[in-house]
């Protein structure tokens, strides 16, 4: 049985947490066609939507990359802080999706951590 859990983690484009990033960023990166946004929170959610993205494609890609797991979490950081760093926390629609947002994306990354640990030391690191 454990055998079978670590092998679904190694195979490509199957992981959840993975596919929860890449809704999250798509879903960011749209909301500022919803949302009203000045141009501080409209970057910084077209930005990071799309970095998180890419992300969580690099990480449905290669399984066994961690790298790319603290990337979806420094991300989701960046996010959260990012209404109050570049001051649109004032702007009540694209403030809560930032955090939600930001929330999100660093409980996903965390949630693969040990997904991707397992798949880098069971077999991916050798291929390398």
């Amino acid at each position: 049985m454990a055998e079978r859990s670590s092998g679904s983690t190694v195979k490509p484009w199957v992981r959840w947490q993975d596919w929860a990033g890449v809704v999250l960023g798509a879903y960011l990166v749209l909301g500022t066609l919803w949302t009203p946004t000045d141009t501080a929170a409209m970057s910084a959610m077209i930005v990071l939507g799309a970095l998180l993205v890419v992300a969580s494609v690099w990480s449905l890609a290669m399984p066994g990359s961690v790298m790319s797991e603290y990337c979806h979490m420094l991300l989701g950081a960046l996010l959260f802080i990012s209404p109050w760093v570049l001051g649109y926390s004032e702007l009540t629609g694209a403030s809560w999706t930032s955090w939600i947002v930001g929330v999100l994306a660093v409980l996903a990354g965390a949630a693969a951590l040990p997904e991707a640990n397992a798949a880098h030391r069971g077999g991916m690191a050798g291929q390398h």
